[in-house]
């Protein structure tokens, strides 16, 4: 079982290193733009959507990997000071009752809007925008598949340490 979590760590491990890039491109992107409309006058649609579309990715594709390094937001009123039985218990819960069923969901309702968006080819958001909606449309069901996987792997290690303490 900790082989197979260690391998889904590895696909949210992976995506994360890739898009963290994102924010610095988008930062250099978005000074860019500030340049050339303060300094220059211009501006182009085009690129202030791809800001958009950046940002999107990069918290879309990043959530598993939040998850995974456990830095994703949670109420620590009563986790915090809990022994870590106790936090794999709350974990569990949370992942089987909670995420899985939610990010499901999310997944099924969205399905739809986005096989539609990829059969037209949407086009931009704004026009003279970025001519691909049917991308950052994509970006819920990749979300979802994401966090699912790394939720599996946190029920995989949670079901470790509960078995390493009844032991």
């Amino acid at each position: 079982m900790e082989r197979m979590a260690d391998r889904l760590d590895v696909i949210n491990r992976v995506t994360g290193n890739a898009v963290c890039w994102l924010a610095l491109f988008m930062v250099l992107v978005q000074f860019g733009i500030v340049l050339l409309r303060y300094v220059f006058g211009v501006s182009f649609i085009a690129l202030n959507e791809s800001v958009l579309y950046m940002h999107a990715t990069l918290f879309m594709l990043g959530a598993g990997f939040t998850l995974l390094v456990d830095q994703h937001v949670r109420v620590d009123i009563f986790y915090a000071p809990a022994s870590s039985e106790t936090k794999a218990r709350i974990d569990l819960f949370g992942h089987i009752f909670l995420l899985i069923p939610s990010m499901a969901a999310l997944a099924w309702w969205s399905w739809p809007s986005v096989r539609n968006s990829w059969s037209i080819l949407e086009g931009p958001i704004s026009v003279g925008g970025i001519p691909a909606s049917y991308l950052l449309k994509s970006l819920i069901p990749a979300f979802c598949i994401l966090l699912i996987i790394q939720s599996v792997s946190c029920i995989l290690k949670s079901i470790l340490l509960l078995r390493e303490r009844s032991a």
